[in-house]
């Protein structure tokens, strides 16, 4: 119903400038759909699970808690296109009084950002409600026919997402790229949807389960089976669907696209595909690694040894590679495949505790992922007064290469003046010598002049992704502490530094791998942990320990603007604006606000969140 009214609403408009009605909508939309989910929770028969459409799909406990986890996490995102970046706020009218009974008014077009990119698209809700839809049927297929449209209809989503901004060179190619390799990792799963047909005759995925899950049965009953049925076919088909479902997640070895497409595509859409797509495909693989992990044959080969196999991947090479890394999108991109290990082996494990250990860190990794990326949008958002200090670094570049050649002079001289010739020959050689300093001169010049404009080339597309390079956070503490603040939290969460929520999803799945023998991969999982906790530390230290390399722009010095205090029509008072009235939205405020005191707070208030990932567990596991 709301996809029919929002696609004739979006064929009909011809004002652009109402993207922004759009998204506040769609949240609506979000919420009321997640009221009615939180309600189905309290439906016992849940419990043993549900099939729909004749099957093609099926509701659990399990798939109502995360349908209701990606509604909620949809509907933040939608905040970032849904209110205006900035406001001004004036004390005298902070009261809540003047809050309720009178309104502000000024010219609002260039202190909010209204000429934003993100405010003009209206076809992005639509867009996004598709994925959602997308992710939902995922995580409650039961069908080789639905699995293959579930994840179209969220991949094709996500790729008209990356590059729905079709004034910006950088992200209609990374969406070009991510479309591309998606669809070589939709062949992966087309072809393991026909080999599983194939080798068991059927494309509902509990025939699937009961063919490789049938127990007790007399070895001399299963020779007449054993002709056209080897327990090694199945698992084979499976870990070609593994491959594809972990190229979309972005897995090791399949992980190579993400920072790219990261890197290309506006920090908004960033956060979309980097949290809402691995979710329902994780959701997905739980219930796909519970019900094929055993089988009534004694086999040597199981599809899950490629889930751990992945996870050690995942840990060493997003660990090592993102150390090299520059850019804050592409650093965060390596870290999701750190982080993708941990995920992974509380996957592969496949027991009760590795379960419940598996969700939990789901769930708080989004979380503080989402809290991530805000952060960075925010600070892009605070930053529009301020200018980078770009002469700094070209004066630099330039001092370095003429300290260099002149060096090099000096050592050409000093070996002029070693020679026994006469004082004739002397000083031509100086003379020499001196134009080749003036040739130096010059290459350095030149060398400069190419270096400053490769430095210039990394800030693409500014106006989407303000904050791209690592560098651009040198300082940023002096400018907002609390951004800062919230921000180092953030980090230190991901490094797994207690008493952050990052620890105890860390503590939890390494508990669940050292009590079931998975010695070495614990101790890579401890490892990898403590060499990544350098790149999240080389930021904070950049924040808050270096000098900052921006200044307040010279025009916005004696910025003055006029506003008025209105109530009832009637005007009540002349305001005068300033710069320093001009602050961070409430919608992203109180966003980061919240989720940052979730990631800080969890160990005063841990039973809840434990609680429900240790009963969806144990409703897997029908304990």
């Amino acid at each position: 119903m709301s996809l029919t009214l929002l696609l004739l609403s979006n064929s009909i408009t011809l004002r652009r400038d109402k993207s922004i009605l759009y998204s506040r909508a769609t949240i609506t939309i979000l919420l009321i759909a997640s009221l009615v989910t939180y309600d189905n929770l309290y439906l016992l028969f849940l419990n043993k699970g549900i099939g729909i459409f004749g099957s093609l799909f099926h509701t659990t406990s399990i798939t109502n808690a995360f349908h209701l986890f990606i509604l909620l996490i949809s509907s933040i995102i939608l905040l970032l296109t849904s209110f205006y970046p900035r406001k001004v706020w004036l004390k005298e009218y902070s009261y809540p009084d003047r809050l309720l009974f009178t309104k502000l008014v000024y010219y609002e077009t260039i202190i909010l950002n209204k000429m934003g990119e993100q405010y003009k698209i209206i076809e992005y809700s639509l867009i996004i409600l598709f994925i959602i839809i997308g992710g939902i049927f995922l995580i409650s297929t039961s069908d080789l026919i639905s699995i293959f449209l579930s994840i179209e209809l969220q991949s094709y989503g996500l790729y008209l997402l990356s590059s729905i901004y079709r004034d910006s060179e950088p992200a209609t190619s990374g969406g070009l790229m991510y479309f591309l390799l998606g669809g070589l990792s939709s062949c992966f799963i087309l072809l393991s949807t026909s080999l599983l047909y194939a080798n068991s005759g059927t494309t509902n995925l509990d025939s699937l389960y009961i063919i490789t899950n049938i127990s007790n049965v007399n070895e001399n009953n299963i020779t007449s089976l054993l002709y056209w049925y080897k327990s090694h076919y199945i698992h084979i088909s499976l870990l070609f669907m593994s491959v594809g479902f972990l190229f979309k997640i972005s897995a090791a070895p399949f992980h190579w696209w993400s920072p790219d497409v990261y890197d290309a595509i506006p920090t908004i859409v960033t956060t979309f595909v980097a949290i809402i797509a691995k979710i329902s495909i994780f959701i997905f693989l739980l219930e796909l690694v519970h019900y094929t992990s055993k089988s009534m044959f004694d086999h040597n080969f199981s599809w899950i040894i490629s889930l751990l196999f992945s996870s050690l991947l995942s840990l060493v090479i997003g660990t090592i590679v993102g150390l090299t890394q520059s850019r804050i999108k592409r650093l965060f991109a390596f870290s999701t495949v750190s982080h993708l290990g941990f995920i992974l082996l509380g996957l592969s494990i496949h027991t009760v505790e590795s379960t419940q250990a598996f969700l939990f860190y789901l769930i708080q990794y989004s979380i503080s992922n989402l809290n991530a990326f805000m952060l960075i949008i925010t600070i892009g958002y605070s930053l529009y007064c301020y200018v980078y200090k770009q002469k700094s670094i070209e004066r630099s570049i330039i001092e370095q290469k003429t300290n260099e050649t002149r060096d090099d002079t000096y050592e050409t001289k000093d070996d002029t003046y070693e020679t026994k010739y006469d004082i004739d020959k002397t000083r031509d050689a100086t003379d020499k010598n001196d134009k080749l300093d003036d040739v130096n001169m010059s290459s350095i010049q030149d060398v400069d002049e190419k270096e400053i404009n490769q430095n210039k080339d990394n800030w693409q597309d500014i106006n989407n992704s303000p904050i791209q390079l690592i560098d651009q956070l040198k300082g940023y503490y002096y400018i907002n502490p609390l951004l800062s603040l919230s921000l180092a939290i953030t980090l230190f969460s991901f490094a797994g530094i207690p008493p952050l929520i990052g620890f105890f999803g860390k503590q939890i799945i390494l508990s669940a791998a050292i009590e079931n023998g998975y010695i070495f991969m614990s101790l890579v999982a401890i490892l990898t942990s403590v060499i990544s906790a350098a790149y999240y530390l080389a930021i904070i230290k950049q924040m808050f320990f270096d000098k900052p390399d921006y200044t307040l722009n010279t025009e916005l010095d004696n910025f003055n603007a006029d506003g008025l205090l209105t109530e009832k029509n009637i005007i009540i008072k002349k305001v005068n604006i300033k710069i320093n009235n001009i602050v961070i939205s409430s919608s992203l405020s109180l966003s980061i606000s919240i989720i940052t005191f979730i990631v800080t707070l969890f160990i005063f208030i841990p039973e809840e969140l434990l609680n429900i990932t240790n009963i969806l567990a144990l409703i897997l596991f029908n304990i």
